[in-house]
């Protein structure tokens, strides 16, 4: 295969010079030689991502761990190359730098949208082969024979034919003053000990039993902690509160406030939370206070009819369909969401005049850096960053606002202080999924078949807030992603989009985003093709399939598990979603069944995915299951609302999630294939409300195109 043989100047691009002892990176060999000369030569760092030393093999995690299992994932793409079990490494988060870890998927060091894998996928085992490459050589060197007779097994270096051994620990001095390999060989995938087994996730011991340390559970020297309120509209500002009052309550140390929001420092958590509450705060809340979800939808609905930035168009999609044989148009709607991570938004500061320390679990260090240093006055290399594991994020901690909120009220304080959002403060200030206004048409010929094809997404831009240089001639990619190019032939489509800042909301990423809602609007939108030409969905997708066998593979799968054209019961549904999304193709076939009570139960999901190259099956069964309930749920009973400019949900008994006893089983197979590895974090979610949308029409005849759905069924 061409990309396992990795020319030297590719590997070396993109990596720096790390602290002590070797480092594969833009040095030349005699600035490598003399980096590791100065070093602690017991151990040696072969590039950004590897560290040898005296306890033992680490991975510098370029990625965050939020459960998703990926410093299993990751590690066992070091591991494969270097020649080593998965329990012979260690995964430590990596310190804020883009010049090394940047996600070249992102152009951030940031972890989101599915692409973790993606990236390290190549990089990680470069590493590990560079690294076991020098090490080798060294040893052989070192004892007078060809590298070529040496064998590596479990990070030993063997010399059958003298007998000779040596660890990587032993052999790092030598290898610190070799230069870097020109040409770097990756394992084929034949030769795949690790890549494609299911390994146990190296994190779980650690929480099982206790030990593992998420940023809620920072403790320090002197700590204080902290909660806060802050103004329940956007744009709102403090007009009166009872200081002397919050003072007063026992085990209050500091009360400190910006215009918009006030914390109160405790010994303890319940002193600060007292605190707040004895503040009484009122707020004047500021231009948005008569901000409502219906002032909102009614905006875009307005908006919504004027041409969009045209992302799509080919052949003349639009009279296409008038001159069609059935014509089909709607309006899809996909509410404001909330992330509501399990672990609340939270971080621990402690500050000093010139310099600030960090704890916190967060998507980018970077960012997170940035807004310390900038809250604070002082330059990023002031600031250090302890990233910690995350307790749930779902893109919520894509976002730093939280810590530049904390820096900007703790910047006066000279002992450590832990600020935790309380869930209703988390929920209220979410910064939340946009919502969608979608304008669909279809038209279809005599036979049936799709012949043209409009959408209209009207919505907010993330990237236009968030990575504005993404954001190119009023385009946001993410929100038109699966709508403007589908799996299906298509021969006349017309996709554009309008962007739309609705007053008072801020947006931003939800697990899945743009492909999440508009898999929603598409797949729902295709049941609705077949049934007005009656003809059954899951032929009629396959009608349309004619070029692209990796998503029919994953439909024709998923309906033989499902056991698809059977005659079901009354009162039970079943429906279809497929889509390609980060990279994979995924079919998605939901039975439900309508309860006596009008309620729907969620009976079986069956999902069959090709992600390309697997690295590890139980972490994608797991993400598969994990996301799917995730979507299923949202889908069922999630929307955040507005009220006089205030957010209506603030807990879990206004936002609900799904119950376990709510909960479908869950078959997910996978489909071996060679391509490169696809994202799998958020293709269960986005696989989620079409297919739900769909079996919900197929057992009660009614066609429902706006979320949640927890009312079909009436």
């Amino acid at each position: 295969m061409i990309e396992n043989l990795v020319s030297r100047r590719n590997f070396l691009r993109g990596t720096a010079l790390a602290t002590a002892g070797l480092v594969l990176a833009v040095q030349l060999p005699d600035s490598v030689r003399r980096a590791a000369a100065a070093g602690d030569q017991r151990s040696f760092v072969p590039n950004a991502f590897v560290k040898i030393d005296v306890d033992g093999i680490t991975l510098i995690m370029p990625h965050a761990e939020i459960g998703q299992g990926i410093y299993t994932s990751s590690a066992m793409l070091m591991a494969e190359e270097l020649e080593l079990d998965l329990g012979q490494v260690k995964v430590e988060a990596a310190p804020p730098d883009i010049s090394k870890y940047m996600d070249p998927i992102l152009y951030d060091q940031a972890t989101g949208g599915s692409t973790s894998t993606r990236s390290d996928w190549m990089r990680l085992r470069e590493a590990g082969a560079a690294a076991r490459i020098m090490l080798v050589e060294a040893a052989a060197e070192g004892w007078g024979v060809p590298s070529d007779e040496c064998r590596v097994a479990r990070g030993v270096i063997y010399h059958d034919a003298s007998g000779k051994t040596a660890t990587y620990v032993d052999i790092a001095p030598r290898a610190a003053s070799r230069q870097v390999p020109k040409e770097i060989r990756l394992k084929e995938p034949s030769q795949f000990r690790l890549i494609g087994t299911s390994a146990k996730r190296i994190d779980t011991p650690a929480k099982v039993n206790g030990s593992l340390v998420y940023g809620i559970d920072t403790r320090l020297p002197g700590m204080g902690y902290a909660t806060l309120v802050m103004a329940p509209v956007k744009g709102g500002k403090i007009a009166t509160m009872n200081e002397a009052a919050a003072k007063a309550v026992r085990g209050v140390r500091d009360i400190v406030r910006t215009d918009d929001a006030v914390a109160v420092v405790g010994d303890h958590m319940w002193a600060a939370k007292q605190g707040v509450d004895a503040l009484e705060v009122e707020w004047d809340h500021g231009p948005n206070s008569t901000v409502t979800n219906v002032s909102i939808v009614m905006d875009m609905h307005e908006v919504s009819k004027t041409q969009g930035v045209v992302i799509r168009n080919q052949n003349d999609a639009q009279s296409v369909i008038d001159n069609a044989k059935t014509k089909l148009d709607a309006i899809y709607h996909s509410p404001f969401l909330s992330h509501a991570p399990l672990e609340p938004l939270n971080c621990t500061l402690a500050i000093e005049e010139d310099k600030a320390e960090l704890w916190v679990g967060t998507q980018v260090p970077v960012r997170a850096q940035k807004a310390v240093a900038d809250a604070l006055g002082i330059s990023p290399d002031k600031v250090t960053v302890n990233n910690q594991l995350m307790g749930g994020a779902f893109g919520r901690r894509l976002d730093v606002d939280s810590i530049e909120i904390a820096a900007r009220l703790l910047k006066d304080i000279r002992y450590p202080v832990k600020i935790v959002w309380t869930r209703e403060q988390d929920m209220t200030h979410d910064f939340y999924r946009p919502y969608y206004y979608d304008r669909v048409a279809a038209g279809l010929d005599d036979n049936g078949r799709l012949i043209g094809r409009t959408h209209r997404v009207t919505g907010s831009s993330v990237f236009a807030r968030w990575a504005p240089a993404a954001f190119i001639n009023g385009v946001d990619p993410d929100a038109v992603d699966c709508a403007a190019e589908t799996p299906y032939d298509e021969d006349a489509v017309l996709a554009d989009y309008v962007r739309h800042e609705p007053a008072g909301v801020t947006t931003s990423w939800w697990r899945g985003v743009g492909a999440t809602h508009n898999l929603f609007v598409v797949e729902s939108f295709v049941d609705e093709m077949a049934h007005a030409t009656d003809q059954d969905p899951l032929e009629f997708r396959r009608r349309m399939l004619t070029k692209n066998p990796r998503a029919l593979g994953v439909l024709d799968l998923a309906a033989e598990k499902a056991g698809w054209g059977e005659t079901l019961p009354p009162g039970r549904g079943r429906g279809i979603s497929l889509q390609f999304a980060f990279g994979s193709y995924l079919a998605h076939i939901l039975d439900i069944e309508i309860t006596p009570r009008k309620q729907i139960k969620l009976v079986r999901s069956v999902i069959a995915v090709d992600c390309g190259i697997v690295i590890n099956p139980d972490t994608v069964r797991a993400q598969m299951e994990g996301g799917v309930l995730f979507g299923l749920g949202t889908a069922m009973f999630n929307e955040v609302t507005f009220t006089n400019g205030a957010v209506d949900q603030s807990n879990f008994d206004t936002y609900r999630i799904l119950r376990i006893n709510e909960a479908p089983k869950i078959d997910v197979y996978q489909v071996k294939s060679g391509e490169k590895p696809g994202g799998v974090g958020e293709a269960g979610t986005a696989a989620a409300a079409g297919a739900l949308a769909n079996a919900i029409f197929s057992a009660t005849g009614r066609r429902i195109r706006s979320l949640p759905l927890w009312q079909a069924a009436v």
